[in-house]
């Protein structure tokens, strides 16, 4: 005779059963619940203290899962599955009257990270973006700047703004670093560097990181409804630089953007989405 892993296993995975969820199914159910049960078994003092599923709370749940989080790294997919799993069970449990409270009731699943798309629209309407006032000019200076070849990787780096120099700019292009001059210039002074991506409070060492910039760019990827990520934004800068020069060949792709031969192929493939 087998030994119960959980309170109420043969009765629940019976109800499952009825409900004609597939085996395997049934199995993560139980694999969830007997992992659950050890857990507090070991680490919860309420629970040990008389091991009644009537004496568990949500902050005992939220506990499990936040080790779930913090120790085993899950994702906010298999969160959102293992808590439906512990949610579908107490359920079971309240309606069939083994336990007259609902510890899941006020715990909320995680969103999902929607994956972010490449798109090119921001190249072909740069004149726009670069003209609206409600964009920062660091979203602005960061776009332009991809939109020419450069990767946030560079144009981060101190004493960039010699390249500012040497690219070529369009009217509309020069009418806004015209305008970022009248930006940047008092910051500059204040952190007493000619750099162009500054922090805007004095500090030691006044360089913007990848991290720092994020900050930026993150309220302006919601206003422009695209991913502002520097990689995201480079892929897209190299799909509309192949778009827009179907006669180069591998080696010339190669040699104009900086890449090996397996990645032209790959982004070939990738910008053919876009014909």
């Amino acid at each position: 005779m087998t030994t119960n892993q959980y309170p109420y296993q043969k009765n629940f995975e019976l109800y499952l059963n009825q409900q004609h969820l597939a085996q395997i199914t049934i199995d993560e159910y139980s694999n969830t619940m007997a992992d659950l049960f050890n857990y507090l078994s070991n680490f919860n003092v309420g629970y040990q203290r008389n091991h009644h599923v009537n004496q568990l709370f949500d902050r005992d749940i939220e506990q499990y899962m936040q080790m779930l989080v913090i120790k085993r790294k899950i994702t906010n997919t298999t969160y959102n599955k293992i808590l439906s799993h512990i949610n579908n069970y107490f359920k079971y449990l309240f309606t069939h009257q083994f336990t007259d409270k609902l510890p899941t009731l006020n715990l909320k699943g995680k969103n999902r990270k929607k994956p972010e798309r490449i798109t090119i629209k921001w190249i072909t309407n740069l004149q726009t973006i670069l003209e609206d006032s409600n964009i920062h000019p660091y979203t602005k200076l960061t776009l332009l700047l991809i939109s020419k070849g450069y990767s946030v990787k560079e144009f981060l780096q101190p004493k960039f703004y010699h390249e500012l120099k040497l690219t070529k700019w369009n009217q509309y292009e020069e009418k806004f670093l015209n305008q970022f001059k009248n930006f940047i210039i008092p910051i500059q002074q204040k952190q007493n560097s000619r750099d162009i991506f500054l922090k805007q409070r004095f500090s030691n060492d006044p360089h913007i990181t990848l991290p720092g910039l994020h900050k930026y760019l993150k309220p302006d990827a919601e206003y422009l409804g695209i991913s502002l990520s520097p990689s995201k934004l480079f892929q897209s800068y190299i799909i509309y630089f192949i778009l827009h020069h179907p006669k180069f060949d591998h080696n010339q792709l190669s040699s104009k953007l900086n890449l090996d031969a397996t990645s032209v192929i790959y982004y070939q493939h990738l910008a053919e989405k876009f014909m």
